[in-house]
């Protein structure tokens, strides 16, 4: 069992390593000798993973030093951490420490760090063929494909697998832009759909952009309750769609894309009512509208099984990813019969789209989130850890906002709340002590001030209630 023990002397030898960052008036919280106890300890898991003997994590890190791209970052830069080892809603590191994964390896696992069904399903399939090309038949890419579609209303059921989310989405605007024979896109400010050509273009946030032609994208306002000027009015944002197709296109549009929560925008749920408004501009534009489900589908959000369904639309073309194969690079498009048509125009292909053991994988994630009742799991637990959330958001004034829902959750961190001023580094050094007391939690949005909550989605009320108490207590040290 690990108890969470933070000393006063060692808080304070942390902060003044902090290079002399300005805690605006937050100061220290308690100027007491004893020691901070937290009584509650992490969640009983009968489960010790086996001894590591691999590199250390200076041999790695010198390694990805020398061979990977600069561009790749991490968290905790002061002491970077070792994963070797995951199980359900637990990860290890190499020296066995147990840690809360509340970050789900950026809402990718679903059911659970090598869930055994998952993993048999792979294994299985990896012993029969490993790869095929659909060039040939194999069941694994049909069965998975019925069974998708089964769970996504309307006519949308034709299904084009991918291996990612951005390739999705690049899939999902190049069918739009051909079937409407139009090139201008509408997306949102703060959205992030990938970084590729046209993914980028329709990202909206400059941190995720290059200086690279991006061409045919407007980026409405964003419909962000708290902070957006029109607050939780979406029929007032989606006013601004039709201006910019009459103010900035030729009046006919090929497609809307959104996320219904933006994710690595910092879990913004867009406001109530502005997604019907916004589809309804946009096909009186003759334009498609695309729902980009890479973050906020399969069950995530609990009160339904895709994230535009709690809007009460239902889009032209879905894409999806992550949690998609708990884990196994797979994404997918799915549309209707008619608009999938326009890939007959001439020759597509993907090699590894519907790879046998990634489809394997995905219909396996669906099966287990059917049996164990995932959905109902993630509303349940997802509610009571943001009501526990906005109990600490009305103890802590460095909370601004706390929103999403299910385990899609985000806590905004503020230094004032009138002004809403971005709590950056109080952000990092927070997410630092939390991972000292065995909580990994993501961090996000545009200014870096958001704590991205997305645990697999058999995290249980205990574990809800130890990832509470721990931000509770590190954020009463500062």
């Amino acid at each position: 069992m690990q108890r969470l023990v933070v000393t006063r002397a060692k808080w304070v030898g942390e902060l003044r390593g902090l290079s002399q960052r300005c805690y605006s008036q937050l100061g220290l919280a308690s100027q007491k000798d004893d020691d901070l106890i937290i009584n509650r300890q992490m969640p009983h898991f009968d489960y010790s993973p086996p001894p590591y003997n691999g590199p250390s994590a200076d041999e790695i890190l010198s390694k990805r030093k020398e061979f990977l791209s600069p561009s790749m970052f991490y968290f905790y830069e002061k002491n970077p951490l070792h994963l070797v080892h995951g199980k359900m809603q637990y990860l290890f590191d190499s020296k066995g420490r147990r840690y809360i994964d509340a970050f789900g390896g950026i809402a990718t696992v679903s059911c659970g760090h090598c869930h055994p069904d998952v993993v048999e399903a792979i294994v299985n399939q990896t012993k029969r063929l490993q790869h095929s090309t659909i060039l040939y038949l194999n069941n694994a890419i049909t069965d998975f494909a019925e069974a998708l579609a089964s769970k996504l209303p309307g006519d949308l059921k034709v299904v084009f697998f991918t291996n990612s989310g951005t390739e999705a989405n690049e899939l999902a605007i190049m069918m739009a832009r051909l079937y409407t024979g139009c090139h201008d896109i509408i997306s949102l400010r703060n959205a992030y759909h990938g970084n590729a050509a046209a993914t980028m273009s329709t990202t909206g946030q400059s941190v995720w952009k290059f200086n690279v032609v991006q061409s045919g994208v407007h980026h409405a306002i964003n419909p962000d309750p708290y902070r957006g000027v029109f607050g939780s009015d979406g029929e007032k944002y989606a006013k601004d769609v039709e201006d910019l197709i009459q103010f900035g296109t030729s009046g006919r549009v090929a497609a809307f894309m959104s996320e219904a929560i933006q994710g690595v925008g910092g879990i913004v749920e867009l406001a109530p009512g502005y997604l019907p408004a916004a589809y309804n501009a946009v096909r009186k534009a003759g334009g498609l509208c695309i729902a980009d489900e890479v973050q906020s589908g399969f069950a995530r959000t609990g009160s339904q099984f895709w994230g535009f369904e709690n809007q009460g639309v239902v889009p032209d073309i879905v894409t999806m990813a992550k949690g998609i194969g708990n884990g196994i690079p797979l994404g997918a498009v799915v549309t209707t019969p008619v608009i999938a048509e326009v890939l007959c125009h001439s020759n597509y292909f993907n090699t590894f789209g519907g790879n046998p053991v990634c489809t394997s994988a995905g219909l396996a994630v669906l099966r287990v989130i059917e049996k164990e009742n995932l959905q109902e799991n993630a509303h349940f637990v997802g509610s009571y850890l943001k009501e526990r959330l906005m109990a600490i958001k009305n103890k802590h004034e460095i909370v601004g906002d706390v929103r999403g829902r299910g385990l899609l959750l985000g806590v905004e961190l503020v230094t004032d709340r009138k002004l809403k001023t971005p709590a950056k580094a109080e952000t990092l050094h927070i997410m630092d002590q939390m991972k000292d007391m065995g909580v990994l939690v993501g961090k996000g949005g545009f200014r870096g001030n958001v704590f991205r909550i997305t645990p697999p989605l058999c995290f249980t009320k205990e574990d809800a209630d130890f990832v509470a108490d721990v931000m509770d207590c590190a954020m009463s040290k500062i």
